[in-house]
């Protein structure tokens, strides 16, 4: 068994003194958000993945969605209030956040973006996310997170087409 350890997500929000519980599965192999719901017992919908996006303004937007939904690039870039936003390459992901695909948190990027989460996300008392390091989730209050990440609410997911 490998010994859990603290992420840098974990040690923000305890400095920021917000409860969370956190879950370690790097055991498991479990890599995409279905699988990761599938080996904590979770409802998908309660779990989020980190997506980051860049407009054609070249700013940076971070979206945070249900790991079942996909995101819907031009709800994304109205509720940026931009004209269109497209997904990062994957290997931009690491210099521009300072995390890998799979381990991304809207929590402790090298810089703050401009953060949205889906509406979805306020149907629930608590969310999971990337505790920022593949293997570990943060489960927390969205809105206990505020003050860490000022983010927004929007409709950013396709609708029925999964």
């Amino acid at each position: 068994m490998k010994k859990e350890e603290k992420t840098n997500v974990m040690r923000i929000l305890d400095s920021h003194k917000v409860p969370y519980k956190h879950y370690c599965y790097a055991d498991t192999g479990a890599v995409s958000g279905s699988d990761v719901v599938r080996v904590l017992g979770e409802d998908p919908a309660r779990a989020f993945k980190t997506l980051v996006t860049v407009a054609r303004s070249k700013k940076n937007y971070v979206f945070v969605i249900p790991v079942d939904s996909e995101l819907d690039l031009k709800k994304a870039a109205a509720c940026a209030g931009e004209k269109s936003v497209e997904m990062i390459k994957q290997k931009e992901l690491l210099p521009l956040t300072g995390y890998v695909h799979g381990g991304c948190s809207p929590i402790g990027m090298k810089k703050l973006f401009p953060t949205f989460f889906d509406r979805s996300a306020e149907n629930f008392e608590t969310v999971f996310f990337s505790a920022g390091k593949i293997g570990y989730q943060v489960e927390v209050k969205l809105s206990d997170i505020k003050n860490i990440v000022p983010y927004k609410l929007g409709d950013v997911t396709k609708q029925g087409e999964l």
